[in-house]
């Protein structure tokens, strides 16, 4: 990809899921209530108003943003050394209540939102709040020229369950979609864009000994997405999705 293309867009757990019941994700199905168990939100969460759901949510070309934005934003083509290629104004992060979340300690559960790093709870918020606190670190830096909001709309977070940390581990297979858009009047600036951000999921003692540092799956996620966030901005390539090996490839089927 040209620089001028991306400067502002800039078998053992397949075989143990096998044997469990399937759960079938349901990330294109209508809205369908959650049950109690996992709709109330804990002590300290707050539900919030949704973001306008994205009008693609598959990979497409990037345009020439660069010659698309002169004239539109004021020295946007002028960017001094050490300097990022945009300035985001807000991040606005999206969680489909359609998502379906699974709560069922097997391997490998089958469900949209599968999280354990915080008290049983609304998961939804959990994972959009991850989100949140995620991008705003990681754009925290960013000084260009082009100022942009930033819109994250989750498609899947599927961390680990306590049966998988605790034993064989996994991967934590994450997929969101990602668009900027104009501050001011809101317009698309750049096609949406499906990220995968894979991050490898310690198991047995590896997460034990990860637990005791501090690093648990909440703080490694957080840390993973605001570099992931913060490559997509500033490298002219995008983020590259980390090869994780069988058990990535299991978790796409």
């Amino acid at each position: 990809m040209k620089l001028s293309r991306a400067i502002l867009f800039v078998g053992l757990g397949l075989s143990v899921s096998a044997c469990a019941s399937v759960e079938v994700p349901t990330r294109n199905a209508p809205f369908e209530p959650l049950p109690t168990t996992t709709v109330a939100a804990p002590a300290g969460y707050e539900l919030t108003q949704p973001a306008p759901a994205f009008t693609s949510t598959t990979a497409v070309k990037m345009p020439d943003t660069v010659a698309a934005l002169q004239g539109t934003q004021p020295n946007s083509s002028a960017i001094s050394p050490g300097q990022t290629p945009v300035h985001v104004s807000s991040v606005i992060v999206h969680v489909p209540r359609s998502l379906k979340v699974s709560e069922a300690n097997r391997y490998y559960p089958s469900g949209d939102i599968v999280w354990r790093g915080d008290p049983i709870g609304n998961r939804h918020v959990q994972v959009r709040q991850i989100f949140e606190n995620a991008m705003l670190r990681g754009v925290s830096t960013l000084n260009g020229p082009v100022n942009v909001d930033v819109n994250i709309e989750v498609v899947r977070f599927h961390a680990l369950t306590e049966k998988a940390r605790y034993s064989v581990g996994g991967v934590h297979a994450i997929t969101f979609n990602l668009a900027l858009k104009n501050p001011e009047t809101g317009a698309l600036l750049v096609p949406a864009r499906t990220i995968r951000a894979d991050l490898d999921g310690f198991g047995g003692r590896q997460a034990l000994a990860a637990e005791a540092r501090g690093q648990t799956q909440k703080v490694r996620i957080t840390n993973h997405l605001s570099e992931v966030i913060r490559q997509e901005l500033t490298n002219p390539e995008g983020y590259k999705n980390a090869s994780l090996g069988f058990m990535q490839m299991a978790n796409g089927l």
